[in-house]
């Protein structure tokens, strides 16, 4: 290749990432490239682990020893060769926040510039008088006076507290007083009154006609104090002060400086709720979860813990005392006797002494997680969720404080600022800041967030709203030759808002920059500038390139991904209708944006939940549906969203919630662990002669046993040297050489394989490994089918996805229902969110194949998804919108499929019609 052909190409030489198979690829510069291929094929291992973590390594080496201690450096990637790499940004689906006080509008600065502008031009508010404060000055009272008061005869008079003969000195003869309400003037020789006194000083008499008199006499009462105004035929006494100050109560505004209006600082935030909007209570619902306990059977939860037993027997005895009902279930007794218990009376310590006793041991760590554990936020009272102090929420621009703004969404926040009313002078003021707040707001809607607001909590957005937020972020900075790396920002988005997406990344290719996506969705796909896929399997058997090359020639090829773009043939649709006899409905939720609907959710069947992004489904289904099901059954005591009724309950044998959330938090956490299957393989090596003889229990092969783990690094296979000035380093332990046991457990082998090589399987080798044990090979199998066969055993849990934890949850749920006893499911709900996230067409084909074995036993499964594959498959479809935000939460439909197909206001229906043969 040319040298200057060379330099417009990332070159990748011998690239052996995890499971990259020693692979050479080109990769252009200034343009979209679109990294594919299967579960497990590579394709994070190239875009995150090698690429994004070689550009990082190369701008980190730059700086100085002291800076790179604060900055956190991925491990160097194992490649032979990296050239012509830029700068690199990755924009991930983790969302790493954790704290309540990033927000939407702080992450995207649009609160920075708001604050920026209410702090130049806008206009303080008594809270108490509603009325202006206005800041004078001498040009601005004489207006004031000759448009109200012309032609009258005035005193023109300063306060001050100076000194009688220091006021003569100066030549103000006269003072102004009132004896019973009326007016008097007065010499200052005459004045009898203590010195130091406040005495209202006449400057000058005069009749309000000369506007050149007026104003010279008030500068000067201004150069003294602050001015007053007599107006004799009105014998009505104006106030004018040089600051903002109420006139009726005397409240004064403060300096409207940016830092007044940030909840991050104690100058701004609210003091009641320290700026969070929320305070937390503790809440009777958790503390008494089921009200149709008695007071005997154990109805205060909190107190039924073998330690706490003494609180609970003083309660009965107390209330056996105060005339309670001991018997009588929680539900059914008096208020006053409710409320008597939580505060107690002669006879015994109530629910509020017992907290009591606890805030004062709050320095213990075990105290703070259980009150943690029994409260929950509220609104605050004093700011209303506004977050400021009474300072701060004085100032408004058009009726409107900075408060209100934080509640509005992207869209009607856009809308406000191009509606507002300023003058020539305000307008100039305003104008950088309100250019910079428009550009944000529309890189938002750009990238189809337009539904959030602006006090959304960012720990609250899922994994690829974060990551749009960031691309947003990336817009308005307009970088150029960058290098940014992303992962899946189509996920969670509906099918309608993917061309958003495709344009906003060729706008980053327009900026000078190179754009790497890791995607499996079609449409990204058919737009990229440039392809790599990988495979042509997942784990080990993946890891090589089999394509890398432009869209045109791709669609030539013969590949999964090729062909799944080349046909627009999805999974056949059912045609009979099923009359389904048993549903749960849930009637009149109103929770966040849901618009008081009712829906009903069929038992024995698949039910998809969809929707545009922000159309209400997580609020329907798992903030109300699951958690009300779940509280009534006993499972999970956490408080839904607003509903009033759910019927058909009786059906329910039990309901499980199978997210995105990690696994374990350890890296000793394993899939092997998780799923079950590590006591069997462990009973595998107890069971030989060479363990037999060490004496070694099957216990002595776990990770997390000192029966067995190396003590130098206690099973983690590595040992952390902490560094100064550098980044700490993780090195391989010497005593075991990276592979966490003990040398004796080493030494057992079966197959002639130690328990170290079995965990460094995938469940693929592992399959045919075992395949002598029946019962191991059939859970291994199910894991084959779901496409997690390239995971290895004893991966760490910290390195899997969020799609592959998942996918191991159901795994989980599948291995302990169709290999249990269970003949049946009937009465299993299981609800799954976004379960197809991460996952290529093919897989997709197998996750489906492995939620018909759930429908095959009788379950109940509900699924919230934008896949049209999955969309398709379902027996009954409920549709929530039109839009999102407040502009969504409505029921658009729900029944079977073949209906939803002629719906014409749907999007889901409009795309899904598209996809769909006949």
């Amino acid at each position: 290749m040319h040298n200057s052909k060379r330099e417009s190409y990332l070159i990748i030489k011998g690239a052996r990432q995890n499971n990259l198979q020693n692979i050479d690829l080109y990769i252009p510069h200034n343009k979209l490239t679109v990294i594919t291929g299967i579960s497990g094929s590579g394709k994070s291992s190239l875009a995150f682990d090698t690429i994004y973590a070689e550009g990082q390594w190369r701008f980190i080496e730059c700086m100085s020893s002291y800076a790179r201690v604060f900055i956190e450096k991925l491990p160097k990637p194992d490649v032979d060769l990296i050239d012509n790499i830029r700068p690199s940004i990755a924009l991930e689906q983790r969302n790493p926040v954790k704290g309540s006080r990033a927000t939407v509008g702080t992450h995207s600065n649009i609160y920075d510039y708001l604050r920026i502008l209410f702090s130049k031009i806008a206009k303080p508010f008594c809270p108490k008088c509603h009325i202006e404060l206005k800041s004078w000055n001498p040009s601005l009272i004489a207006q004031e006076l000759l448009s109200k008061f012309y032609n009258k005869r005035a005193f023109i008079i300063f306060e001050s507290r100076e000194e009688i003969e220091k006021l003569i000195q100066l030549g103000f003869s006269r003072v102004l007083i009132f004896q019973n309400e009326n007016p008097l003037v007065m010499e200052m020789s005459e004045i009898k009154e203590p010195n130091n006194n406040s005495k209202m000083v006449i400057t000058d008499r005069l009749r309000i006609t000369d506007s050149i008199r007026l104003t010279d006499s008030l500068e000067a009462a201004f150069k003294m104090g602050d001015v007053k105004i007599y107006i004799v035929e009105d014998n009505k006494l104006l106030s004018f002060f040089s600051e903002p100050v109420c006139h009726q109560c005397g409240m004064k505004a403060p300096d409207p400086s940016p830092m007044l209006f940030s909840f991050n600082h104690p100058h701004g935030a609210c003091p009641e709720c320290k700026g969070f909007g929320y305070v937390l209570v503790y809440d009777e619902h958790y503390i008494i979860p089921d009200k149709e306990l008695s007071l005997n059977e154990g109805a205060v939860e909190i107190w039924e813990r073998p330690t706490l037993k003494w609180w609970k027997k003083q309660l009965i005895k107390g209330t056996k005392l105060s005339g309670i009902n001991i018997n009588l279930p929680y539900r059914s007794l008096p208020e006053e006797h409710k409320k008597l218990i939580f505060t107690g009376n002669q006879y015994f310590y109530g629910i509020n002494d017992f907290l009591e006793e606890l805030e004062k041991k709050r320095y213990k760590v075990h105290v703070r997680v259980f009150l943690s554990r029994i409260r929950k936020p509220v609104l605050c009272s004093r700011c209303k969720g506004k977050r400021l102090n009474e300072a701060a929420l004085m100032f408004k621009i058009d009726g409107v404080d900075i408060g209100d703004l934080n509640f509005m969404s992207i869209s009607q926040l856009k809308q406000w600022i191009n509606s507002l009313n300023l003058s020539v002078q305000e307008d100039t003021i305003a104008e950088e800041p309100v250019r910079q707040i428009l550009m944000n707001l529309e890189f938002l809607e750009r990238v189809g967030l337009n539904y959030l607001t602006l006090d959304r909590q960012i720990k609250t957005l899922s994994g690829g709203e974060y990551q749009r937020l960031n691309i947003s972020n990336q817009l308005s900075n307009k970088l150029t030759s960058t290098l940014y790396v992303l992962d899946e920002p189509t996920v969670g988005l509906h099918p309608r808002d993917t061309d958003r997406i495709v344009k906003v990344l060729k706008e980053l290719t327009d900026y000078g920059n190179t754009v790497i996506v890791v995607e499996h969705d079609k449409d990204v796909i058919s737009h990229a500038d440039w392809i790599v896929e990988l495979g042509p399997e997942g784990g080990r058997q993946g890891g090589k390139v089999i394509y890398s090359g432009e869209i045109n020639n791709f669609l030539n090829f013969n590949s999964y991904t090729a062909n799944y773009l080349k046909t627009s043939e999805f999974a056949p649709v059912k045609n009979q209708e099923i009359a389904f006899k048993n549903f749960i409905t849930l009637k009149k939720s109103t929770g966040h944006n849901l618009k008081n609907i009712t829906v009903h959710f069929p038992m024995n069947a698949l039910t998809v939940v969809t929707g545009v992004s922000g159309s209400g489904k997580s609020s329907l289904v798992v903030d109300t549906f699951y958690k009300a099901v779940a509280g009534k059954l006993g499972i999970d005591n956490q408080e839904p969203l607003e509903f009033e009724e759910i019927e058909g309950i009786t059906n329910i044998k039990t309901i499980k919630l199978i997210d995105q959330s990690p696994i374990g938090r350890t890296p000793k956490s394993m899939p092997v662990t998780y799923l079950g299957i590590y006591s069997k393989i462990r009973d595998i090596f107890a069971s030989k002669k060479e363990a037999k003889i060490r004496g070694l229990s099957p216990g002595a092969f776990s990770v997390n046993s000192a029966l067995g783990y190396c003590p130098a690094c206690k099973g983690e296979g590595y040992i952390r040297v902490q560094m100064y000035f550098f980044e700490d380093l993780f090195l391989s332990c010497e005593e075991c050489e990276g592979k966490r046991f003990r040398k004796e457990v080493l030494e057992v082998k079966y197959k002639d394989k130690n328990i170290h090589e079995v965990l460094s399987m995938s469940f693929d080798e592992a399959y045919e490994f075992f395949y002598e044990d029946h019962g191991l090979c059939e859970k291994i199998k199910i894991i084959r089918e779901l496409g997690l066969g390239y995971l290895l055993l004893g991966q760490p849990a910290t390195t899997l996805s969020g799609g592959e934890a998942q996918r191991i949850k159901i795994c989980n749920e599948i291995l302990n229902s169709l290999t249990g006893k269970k003949s049946s499911l009937k009465g299993f709900i299981y609800i799954l969110d976004e379960p197809t996230v991460g996952l290529h067409y093919e897989d997709v084909k197998k996750f489906l194949n492995i939620i018909k074995r759930l429908l095959d036993k009788s379950a109940t499964v509900i699924i919230i998804e934008h896949n049209l594959q999955v969309i398709a498959q379902a027996d009954w479809i409920i549709d929530l919108g039109p839009e999102g935000g407040n502009e969504g939460g409505y029921l658009l439909y729900e029944g079977n499929l073949q209906n939803f197909l002629k719906i014409k206001n749907s999007y889901t229906a409009t795309y899904l019609r598209k996809h769909l043969k006949s």
